[in-house]
């Protein structure tokens, strides 16, 4: 009888036993927390940098001069008025230059000189409206002048319009100025100092092209034959920068610039006809065709950009 009692009570033990250990263990916990993953990196922004300027498009600051240079061919081969050359060296004498001289191409920097802001000893800040007292004596402003209408013969009052105050527009800038809106300004006959490859050219001269554009010539331009006397004419507008001989191989030459940028060059000319300082237009008859320090008559004809020969075929119009 006793043994059934006792697997009953074992059996109980272990029951009780059992949730014991369950209850320490206890359930096991989800982690329900929401895992937020991070955001992705942005691609670094690119630095865009502008492209550097090409070789040729800008002059040095100096050259030195080497033997067989004139202050005329070292102007030419840099697209210079050989007169500006001149000043911006002190140069008196445009014949004379030495060997190893270092010459400045661009004009030198104006220096300015500022003065010293002047502050008035001994003034007092008071509040506004109140009379300012400097080094203890009262300032007493003077009366303000009042305009009275101006009487003329026969004493009648002649009033004056007063100032109009009015937003600014084409139309009130027009008015005020006197400019009739809408009417452009006349243009200006004088050429374009400033840079830029917006040049309108045209030939120089007729005749057959015996000298083509070559890199490795000693003059790097076109030869247009033709016959003694014939018209060469300025291929675009600008202002005459040498006329005369000096420059060896070109013989009469004459040089005109066109902007910052161009210039143009004919030699071998039998005469000249505009002078240095001078203005031309397209087309204007500026020299007439020879053979002077050349075997034929012919026209020799440059176009120069920064001072660099270009060939001339791929700027002037078709024939």
């Amino acid at each position: 009888m006793l043994r059934p009692f006792l697997r009953t009570g074992l059996a109980c033990i272990a029951t009780v036993l059992t949730a014991g250990c369950i209850a320490e263990r206890g359930a096991p916990v989800l982690d329900r927390t929401v895992q937020t993953r991070p955001a992705p990196a942005k691609p670094a922004t690119s630095i865009v940098t502008a492209p550097a300027p090409k070789p040729g498009d800008a002059r040095p600051e100096y050259y030195t001069v080497r033997k067989s240079d004139t202050l005329y061919s070292i102007a030419l081969d840099q697209g210079l008025d050989y007169r500006d050359l001149a000043q911006w060296n002190g140069i008196t004498d445009p014949a004379v230059i030495s060997v190893g001289q270092s010459l400045r191409l661009t004009a030198p920097a104006a220096t300015v000189t500022t003065a010293p802001l002047q502050t008035a000893p001994g003034v007092q800040a008071r509040p506004l409206g109140e009379t300012p007292i400097v080094s203890g004596t009262t300032l007493t402003p003077p009366p303000v002048a009042t305009a009275s209408p101006p009487v003329v013969a026969g004493g009648t009052v002649v009033s004056q319009p007063s100032a109009v105050r009015a937003p600014y527009s084409d139309q009130t800038y027009a008015q005020l100025s006197g400019v009739t809106p809408g009417l452009a300004p006349k243009p200006d006959p004088r050429p374009s100092t400033g840079g830029g490859d917006n040049v309108n050219w045209g030939w120089p001269s007729s005749g057959k092209i015996i000298n083509s554009f070559n890199e490795t010539a000693t003059l790097k331009g076109i030869g247009i034959a033709g016959k003694l006397g014939q018209p060469v004419v300025a291929s675009a507008a600008g202002r005459v920068i040498f006329s005369g001989m000096g420059i060896r191989g070109f013989g009469k030459l004459i040089v005109i610039k066109h902007n910052n940028t161009f210039l143009s060059v004919y030699g071998h000319n039998s005469e000249l006809l505009v002078k240095e300082g001078q203005n031309v237009a397209k087309g204007q008859k500026i020299a007439e065709m020879g053979s002077t320090d050349t075997d034929q008559v012919k026209l020799h004809f440059e176009i120069r950009r920064l001072g660099k020969p270009v060939d001339p075929i791929k700027l002037l119009p078709p024939v």
